[in-house]
């Protein structure tokens, strides 16, 4: 039985996507990398996050979770997540929305315009457990892509 692992998202499947590994044995994360150039201009007020496509879906039991997370020379350049952390549910995976792509939401904090090249490594991803309470009786199903549970 599967247990956790990535796959190419639909659509993606011809693009050279590569799929994510850990550098060394010790890394928690997996780095993820865009699977195409994407301009993020320099941060101003008003100005939208700029969503980096990966290509990828990612599959884990229903029990975790995955986060994404900022990777430090990512960091170093300017880049940041837009929403600190990205938390992916089990369920995210498939929906009929989006088959599950992950895209990687960033803002650029430094004064000049950023481009991420295709196959750089933009965030890494942790796999996670997580509890719930004793009272807990959740039973919606998921309907779509990000922001469906809202």
């Amino acid at each position: 039985m599967r247990k956790r692992g990535f796959e190419i998202a639909k659509g993606w499947e011809n693009c050279g996507i590569n799929l994510p590994k850990r550098s060394t044995a010790y890394s928690a994360g997996y780095d993820i990398e865009a699977a195409e150039d994407t301009v993020i201009p320099a941060f101003q007020p008003g100005i939208k996050p700029v969503l980096i496509a990966t290509g990828l879906k990612v599959y884990c039991q229903p029990d975790e979770c995955y986060l994404v997370l900022n990777r430090s020379s990512g960091a170093s350049k300017g880049i940041v997540l837009g929403n600190g952390v990205g938390l992916i549910d089990a369920d995210y995976y498939n929906n009929p929305d989006n088959d599950g792509h992950i895209r990687v939401i960033v803002f650029n904090v430094s004064d000049h315009e950023l481009i991420v090249k295709k196959g750089e490594r933009i965030a890494q991803i942790v796999f996670q457990k997580f509890l719930t309470t004793d009272d807990d009786k959740a039973s919606g199903k998921r309907t779509g892509g990000i922001g469906s549970t809202d």
